[in-house]
């Protein structure tokens, strides 16, 4: 797990680190959209916002690179979030954090939060790319 870096006079941040430090070699991840493995994108499923779907999907895609490269998402130390829309990020708060929770656990790596006009898939909504620590050899 990466130490994080807090100053004392920052105010406590809710959900992200200001800083980490790492321990080993790292792994970046690219930014992951939420599609399916063949190229489209799926439907929610019912009470799930198209927005809140497309972010675990984003999540889950991360993960599966972070299992890939033999580490895990306790390892993250930074992250950067690409959304097309603030207003369903901001409104979908409660429901990111859960799928947060159930997919990264506790890690709250150092992060940024970054609204776009558009990505290159014109159906993603969401972007994430990150970069974790590896394993000590």
């Amino acid at each position: 797990m990466p130490d994080i870096i807090q100053p004392p006079h920052f105010p406590r941040p809710k959900g992200y680190a200001n800083g980490a430090v790492g321990h080993g070699p790292l792994l970046f991840v690219a930014g992951q959209i939420g599609w399916e493995l063949d190229g489209h994108f799926a439907d929610p499923p019912p009470g799930t916002s198209r927005f809140c779907w497309q972010f675990g999907r984003a999540l889950d895609h991360i993960n599966d690179i972070l299992r890939a490269a033999g580490t895990d998402p306790s390892r993250i130390v930074s992250m950067t979030i690409y959304v097309t829309d603030l207003g369903a990020y901001r409104d979908s708060q409660a429901d990111l954090g859960a799928i947060w929770r159930a997919r990264l656990g506790r890690c709250f790596p150092a992060m940024a939060l970054v609204g776009v006009s558009g990505l290159v898939e014109r159906e993603a909504m969401v972007e994430i790319q990150a970069v974790a620590e590896l394993p000590a050899a």
